[in-house]
Protein backbone atom coordinates (compact mmCIF):
# COMPACT_ATOMS: atom_id res chain seq x y z
CA UNK A 1 0.00 0.00 0.00
CA UNK A 2 2.00 2.91 -1.28
CA UNK A 3 -0.62 5.50 -0.27
CA UNK A 4 -2.90 6.42 2.93
CA UNK A 5 -5.65 8.24 0.42
CA UNK A 6 -7.33 4.77 -0.60
CA UNK A 7 -7.86 3.68 2.14
CA UNK A 8 -8.81 7.09 3.47
CA UNK A 9 -11.43 6.80 1.03
CA UNK A 10 -12.61 3.36 1.65
CA UNK A 11 -13.00 4.49 5.66
CA UNK A 12 -15.07 6.96 4.45
CA UNK A 13 -16.99 5.02 1.88
CA UNK A 14 -17.71 2.00 4.44
CA UNK A 15 -18.65 5.24 7.30
CA UNK A 16 -21.48 6.63 4.91
CA UNK A 17 -24.06 4.99 7.30
CA UNK A 18 -22.85 5.55 10.33
CA UNK A 19 -23.44 8.38 12.67
CA UNK A 20 -21.52 11.77 13.45
CA UNK A 21 -18.49 11.36 14.83
CA UNK A 22 -18.59 10.95 18.63
CA UNK A 23 -15.34 10.87 20.52
CA UNK A 24 -12.74 9.12 18.53
CA UNK A 25 -9.88 7.13 20.60
CA UNK A 26 -7.36 9.53 19.38
CA UNK A 27 -5.43 11.22 21.02
CA UNK A 28 -4.65 15.13 22.28
CA UNK A 29 -3.95 16.65 19.06
CA UNK A 30 -4.37 14.21 16.39
CA UNK A 31 -6.88 14.96 13.84
CA UNK A 32 -9.75 12.62 13.29
CA UNK A 33 -10.83 12.76 9.63
CA UNK A 34 -14.45 12.02 8.96
CA UNK A 35 -17.12 9.86 10.95
CA UNK A 36 -16.09 6.50 12.11
CA UNK A 37 -16.35 3.58 9.99
CA UNK A 38 -18.65 0.60 11.74
CA UNK A 39 -18.03 -2.95 11.54
CA UNK A 40 -15.01 -2.24 9.23
CA UNK A 41 -12.54 -4.22 7.20
CA UNK A 42 -9.37 -3.97 5.52
CA UNK A 43 -8.16 -6.47 3.46
CA UNK A 44 -4.14 -6.28 2.40
CA UNK A 45 -2.45 -8.32 -0.63
CA UNK A 46 1.00 -8.98 -1.46
CA UNK A 47 2.58 -6.27 -4.01
CA UNK A 48 3.53 -9.04 -6.49
CA UNK A 49 1.41 -12.33 -6.45
CA UNK A 50 -2.10 -10.60 -5.54
CA UNK A 51 -2.35 -13.53 -2.96
CA UNK A 52 -4.07 -12.44 0.68
CA UNK A 53 -1.63 -11.34 3.11
CA UNK A 54 -3.97 -10.33 6.06
CA UNK A 55 -7.26 -8.90 7.11
CA UNK A 56 -8.06 -6.74 9.40
CA UNK A 57 -11.22 -5.94 11.15
CA UNK A 58 -12.84 -3.61 13.73
CA UNK A 59 -16.26 -3.00 14.96
CA UNK A 60 -15.34 0.49 14.46
CA UNK A 61 -12.62 2.66 12.80
CA UNK A 62 -11.25 6.18 12.60
CA UNK A 63 -8.89 7.95 10.06
CA UNK A 64 -6.62 9.82 12.10
CA UNK A 65 -4.02 12.29 10.45
CA UNK A 66 -3.21 10.73 7.17
CA UNK A 67 -0.95 7.90 8.20
CA UNK A 68 -3.17 6.25 10.96
CA UNK A 69 -6.46 4.40 11.68
CA UNK A 70 -7.61 4.20 15.18
CA UNK A 71 -9.87 0.65 15.48
CA UNK A 72 -11.73 -0.66 18.31
CA UNK A 73 -12.22 -4.36 18.83
CA UNK A 74 -9.14 -5.08 16.35
CA UNK A 75 -9.33 -8.76 14.74
CA UNK A 76 -5.96 -8.88 12.35
CA UNK A 77 -5.80 -12.29 10.38
CA UNK A 78 -2.52 -12.75 8.72
CA UNK A 79 -2.26 -15.42 6.31
CA UNK A 80 0.91 -17.46 4.33
CA UNK A 81 0.93 -15.18 1.89
CA UNK A 82 0.80 -17.80 -0.24
CA UNK A 83 -1.96 -18.84 -2.66
CA UNK A 84 -3.28 -21.56 -0.42
CA UNK A 85 -4.23 -19.00 2.42
CA UNK A 86 -3.14 -20.25 4.98
CA UNK A 87 -3.92 -18.85 8.69
CA UNK A 88 -0.56 -18.22 9.66
CA UNK A 89 -1.67 -15.55 12.81
CA UNK A 90 -4.55 -14.55 14.06
CA UNK A 91 -4.23 -10.88 16.67
CA UNK A 92 -6.89 -9.71 18.38
CA UNK A 93 -7.01 -6.69 20.86
CA UNK A 94 -9.92 -4.20 22.40
CA UNK A 95 -8.53 -1.04 20.57
CA UNK A 96 -5.12 -0.46 18.28
CA UNK A 97 -3.75 2.06 16.42
CA UNK A 98 -3.10 0.60 12.43
CA UNK A 99 -0.19 2.36 10.48
CA UNK A 100 -1.04 1.32 6.49
CA UNK A 101 1.98 2.10 5.14
CA UNK A 102 3.95 0.61 7.64
CA UNK A 103 1.74 -2.46 8.01
CA UNK A 104 2.36 -2.63 11.40
CA UNK A 105 -0.14 -1.99 14.71
CA UNK A 106 0.54 -1.40 18.16
CA UNK A 107 -1.44 -0.87 21.33
CA UNK A 108 -1.81 0.03 25.17
CA UNK A 109 -4.84 -2.40 25.96
CA UNK A 110 -4.61 -6.07 26.40
CA UNK A 111 -3.73 -8.39 23.03
CA UNK A 112 -3.86 -12.01 23.05
CA UNK A 113 -1.64 -13.41 19.49
CA UNK A 114 -2.86 -17.07 18.43
CA UNK A 115 -0.69 -19.36 16.36
CA UNK A 116 -0.69 -23.63 16.09
CA UNK A 117 1.48 -23.82 18.18
CA UNK A 118 1.53 -21.05 20.88
CA UNK A 119 -1.22 -18.62 22.51
CA UNK A 120 0.27 -15.37 24.03
CA UNK A 121 -1.17 -12.60 25.86
CA UNK A 122 -0.68 -9.18 27.24
CA UNK A 123 -0.37 -5.56 27.23
CA UNK A 124 1.18 -2.89 25.69
CA UNK A 125 2.21 -4.37 22.10
CA UNK A 126 2.95 -3.91 18.65
CA UNK A 127 2.73 -5.83 15.46
CA UNK A 128 5.13 -6.16 12.83
CA UNK A 129 3.42 -7.67 9.54
CA UNK A 130 6.68 -7.03 7.04
CA UNK A 131 9.28 -8.48 9.74
CA UNK A 132 6.29 -10.88 11.13
CA UNK A 133 7.38 -9.59 14.44
CA UNK A 134 4.97 -8.83 17.64
CA UNK A 135 6.73 -7.49 20.84
CA UNK A 136 4.62 -7.57 23.87
CA UNK A 137 6.12 -5.28 27.01
CA UNK A 138 3.89 -6.05 30.23
CA UNK A 139 1.91 -8.65 31.56
CA UNK A 140 3.02 -10.99 29.48
CA UNK A 141 1.38 -14.84 29.86
CA UNK A 142 2.87 -17.42 27.06
CA UNK A 143 0.75 -21.18 26.57
CA UNK A 144 2.87 -23.51 24.20
CA UNK A 145 0.72 -26.03 22.29
CA UNK A 146 3.76 -28.34 22.02
CA UNK A 147 4.66 -31.98 23.41
CA UNK A 148 7.55 -31.48 26.12
CA UNK A 149 10.12 -33.64 24.27
CA UNK A 150 10.05 -30.63 21.56
CA UNK A 151 10.44 -27.67 23.30
CA UNK A 152 13.60 -29.35 25.13
CA UNK A 153 15.53 -29.91 21.55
Amino acid sequence: MKSPLPLLALLAASAASAQPAGPAPAEAGDQVVGPPAKNWVLPLFTDKEGFRAMTLRGSEAHAVGAGRIDITDLNITAFSGAAAARVDTVLLSPAAHFFPDAKRATGEKSVRFIRDEMEVTGERWSFDQGEKRVLIDQNVRVVLHLPLHAILK
